[in-house]
């Protein structure tokens, strides 16, 4: 595809825009590295006016048919989507949006609406937005996760009704021209819009909700888009068709870009280039240190288009296959078969190394639409991961039949996560243990059991690490909610963003802990959550002991070449000085006055590794 000459690249090197404090330059929350320089598009997901209007007798079935033909066109609409995904992404991803189609054709709502024309001669227009608005009136006013996600698909049907019933167009934001790249400027990028953009059309993205461990911006990461979240005033600030230079490390973004500013990112983009190249090179060396101490790379998989490139980018497993893609924002739950061949799809592309299913983290904000999920004051607290699990057998027992079916085909491994009871683990060994036996009299061909491990993302699973170690086969820490849960800050606030450090004293203490118990129980330990893909980080965490990370897949090369010119030995002094360290950012200081002498410190930042969507110049 053609690039225009306003593009200076999604992979490029980072660009310090620190120089231009001025009113042109918005700072907010670097999630995904990266320079991207482009117009922006700005979705004002705004409703349109609609102008209170009654209308007489005669005109209420015209009215009750105009209503009926506009769910149609909005549910074409989005179906045309769905297929558009399927054919790009593939079908999982595209079933995102059977919810929207679902509530645009919900029975009971519309019988509401034309109760409203019928008895109250209103409008369809007026009588439709008055039932959506008392509808997210109520959800608003619910502590419930499950019907804040709700109010995003209900918000994506509104506004593609209303525009039809005022006139407009069925959808939710222009489609940019087949050879146009665009910055996509939002107030907040859920699941579902995100994944309606064509990644070759998409430079950069900026938000400003979202933090570096929301749904959007691991998603953002994983597929190697530059994005800057949090950026306060974004929508009032900028307009569509403004040319922004976006720098999705240190998350800052200018407007207007001058031209020296362009000449300097320009100049960076030539090294990243480079870079690239130097780095495609070493796929195939194994991720050494220069004294010779091994590291395993493997890759976490949040979609399957992540599949090729981690295979590109010479993953040795997959260290963190997520599900809830398969069911989140959903109509209704995905079979055991539907499972079975994902499973079997993805260790098909790994023959030579372990893949490991984490069991459905659902709560929080990742329920499907037609689950009966409870209101809770505090979600991320509270009814989620193996405790719906385990008190859904429903939703439970399938998916361990379908890893026990990709067991029997390939080296698949099972990991529950948030437990904080030992109980937890024994129970759900009994339901494998019965499922197994389950499949054998179906005559159906599966492994006899699986290996079985935990997540480590809990202070609890932290102090019982020795207990479990005990009844598991493997640990694996997942650092983003071991943060949250350890320093009380919510992952996904904004205004705590500064205070989610996950290179804390608090931190290392527990990792050391952890990596000593599991070296004396003699079980495997890796890290999977998004400390590893951060350069110096991954130094800590080797100098720690933890010989196996698994990471985002752009972030795959850019660590092997690091862990390749830092010796092992000076890794662990490292680690051994910031475990004496009470202060972050003397951690951060100690790591880099240890990593200097052996690594250029401008290919890597405490923010977040280089960009790199497959690192194509």
């Amino acid at each position: 595809m053609r690039r225009p000459p306003w593009l200076l690249s999604r992979h490029s090197w980072r660009v310090d825009l620190a120089k231009t404090e001025d009113a042109r330059t918005l700072r907010g929350i670097g999630v995904s590295a990266g320079v991207a320089y482009a117009p922006a598009l700005v979705l004002d997901l705004r409703f349109p006016d609609v102008v209170d209007r009654t209308i007489s007798v005669d005109e209420i079935e015209g009215e009750v048919v105009r209503l009926r033909e506009a769910v149609e066109r909005v549910v074409d609409s989005l179906v045309t989507l769905q297929r558009r995904v399927e054919e790009r992404a593939g079908e999982e991803e595209s079933r995102i949006f059977e919810a929207q189609v679902f509530m645009a054709r919900d029975p009971e709502f519309l019988a509401t609406v034309e109760h409203l024309i019928r008895h109250n001669l209103l409008s369809a227009e007026t009588a439709y937005e008055f039932k959506a608005l008392e509808m997210r009136v109520a959800w608003s006013g619910s502590s419930s996760a499950r019907l804040r996600e709700r109010i995003t698909d209900l918000t994506a049907v509104q506004l593609r009704m209303l525009r039809v019933l005022t006139g407009g167009e069925a959808v939710e934001f222009p489609i940019t021209a087949p050879d146009e790249q665009v910055i996509v400027v939002a107030h907040e990028l859920s699941p579902g819009l995100t994944v309606q953009f064509d990644r070759d059309h998409l430079a950069a993205l900026v938000s400003e909700e979202g933090t570096r461990t929301s749904h959007a911006a691991i998603l953002a990461h994983s597929l190697g888009i530059p994005a800057v979240m949090g950026v306060t005033g974004a929508i009032s600030r900028i307009k569509t068709g403004t040319v922004l230079l976006v720098d999705g490390q240190s998350g800052t973004l200018v407007i207007d870009p001058t031209p020296s500013q362009l000449r300097e990112a320009s100049t960076q983009v030539t090294r990243r280039r480079k870079l690239a190249f130097e780095l495609e090179a070493e796929i195939e060396e194994p991720c050494v240190s220069p004294d010779g101490h091994l590291v395993r790379l493997e890759a976490n998989l949040d979609l399957p288009e992540e599949i090729d490139m981690a295979v590109r980018h010479g993953a040795t497993g997959v260290g963190l296959l997520r599900t809830e893609f398969l069911v989140t924002g959903r109509t209704h739950l995905p079979s055991e078969e539907d499972q079975a061949a994902y499973f079997r799809r993805v260790a098909t592309a790994f023959p030579n190394g372990v893949v490991t299913i984490r069991t459905f983290d659902l709560g929080g904000d990742k329920f499907p639409a037609a689950f009966d999920a409870p209101d809770e004051a505090n979600p991320f607290l509270g009814w989620r991961s193996i405790r719906v699990c385990l008190d859904h057998p429903d939703l439970f027992r399938p998916q361990l039949r379908a890893v026990l079916r990709a067991a029997d085909a390939g080296n698949v491994r099972l990991m529950l996560p948030l437990v904080t009871r030992i109980d937890e683990v024994t129970t759900t060994r009994a339901l494998i243990a019965e499922e197994s036996e389950a499949l054998a009299r179906a005559g159906i061909r599966a492994a006899e059991s699986v290996t079985l491990g935990v997540m480590i993302e809990t202070p609890a699973a932290v102090i019982l690490a020795d207990r479990f170690a005990e009844c598991v086969d493997f640990f694996s820490v997942g650092t983003n909610d071991l943060t949250q849960y350890t320093l009380a800050v919510d992952r996904g606030n904004v205004q705590l963003a500064a205070r989610f450090i996950p290179h804390g004293p608090a931190m290392i203490r527990q990792l050391r802990h952890v990596i000593s118990v599991a070296n004396q129980a003699g079980i495997p330990c890796s890290i999977c959550g998004e400390m590893a893909s951060e350069p110096l980080l991954a130094v800590l965490l080797v100098g720690l002991g933890y010989e196996t990370l698994s990471v985002a897949p752009p972030s795959l090369l850019l660590l092997k070449r690091l862990l390749r010119q830092v010796p092992y030995a000076v890794a662990m002094q490292a680690a051994e000085e910031a475990l004496a360290e009470d202060n972050a950012d003397q951690i951060l200081a100690s790591l880099r006055e240890h990593v200097a002498p052996f690594v250029d410190l401008r290919q890597i930042d405490p923010r977040g590794p280089l960009p790199g969507r497959g690192l194509r110049a």
